[in-house]
């Protein structure tokens, strides 16, 4: 089987070169995405010894050729190593590639997932508040204008609720251009864009909630543009947090918690 690299000199939309790029055959592909589920969502535990080549070969039916070259993904995204003696050997999660965007997708079908949003939105929150600080003091006629048109976007969507979570994303995108802050940018484009497909993120906004939305982009929309540095951050943090707030279910045990006297 023929290992194809396609070069991508290109600069990417996040803004920054794209390293060369390892295309996977579909069979291998498949394989790597159930195999990297499977491990994340601890069907197979960590230190434990994946089933062997012979057995994946059956259950995928797939010759050793795909079952080699999955094993290796799995591998670089620190999911497993090889032990000899002992086989393909699951590893703890404190060495898995977190940001891979296969294990950030599994992370987020996990029974536990809503520690993870938390985690999230934590991360958002500091790399957001930085970035609209930032935003803020480049401000610039041309940002301004490029700021204006997707405000003026978000508040002609307020009755169309799927339409404004799309335009929401790019208000704030907006915003991360304007920081030219390309590693905070790509890296919540990253956690954000898998997390996305989570129903229990996204949540079902309702007009009311929309509405409330709004009010929190046209405070932060009037501190960039006019500069305040201090402003938007906190607009920004308080915005990201009452709206986590009022999406956020809590689990069972926190339930439990919650009426325990």
């Amino acid at each position: 089987m023929t290992e194809q690299i396609v070069p991508t000199d290109d600069v990417t939309e996040s803004g920054y070169v794209a390293r060369p790029t390892r295309h996977r055959p579909p069979l291998s592909v498949a394989v790597i995405e159930q195999l990297t589920h499977d491990i994340v969502t601890e069907r197979y535990q960590p230190g434990t010894a994946l089933p062997s080549a012979e057995s994946l070969c059956e259950t995928f039916r797939v010759s050793r050729t795909v079952i080699r070259e999955a094993t290796t993904s799995l591998a670089e995204k620190g999911l497993v190593a090889a032990r000899q003696g002992w086989g393909t050997i699951v590893l703890d999660p404190s060495q898995w590639s977190l940001l891979d965007p296969m294990v950030l997708d599994a992370l987020f079908q996990r029974a536990d997932r809503l520690e993870y949003l938390d985690n999230l939105i934590e991360i958002r929150t500091t790399l957001e508040c930085a970035m609209a600080a930032r935003a803020a003091r480049r401000i610039t006629p041309d940002a301004t204008a490029t700021l204006t048109r997707s405000f003026e976007q978000l508040e002609s969507l307020l009755g169309q609720p799927a339409e404004y979570n799309t335009a929401d994303l790019e208000f704030h995108d907006a915003i991360h251009r304007i920081a030219g802050d390309r590693f905070g940018r790509a890296i919540v484009a990253s956690i954000q864009g898998k997390a996305l497909s989570s129903p229990m993120y996204t949540g079902k906004p309702t007009r009311a909630e929309i509405e409330m939305t709004h009010l929190a982009h046209n405070r932060i929309y009037d501190a960039v543009i006019a500069g305040d540095a201090d402003e938007a951050p906190t607009a920004l943090r308080e915005h990201i947090t009452a709206s986590w707030a009022r999406r956020r279910q809590p689990t069972a045990s926190e339930s439990v918690s919650i009426v325990t006297p």
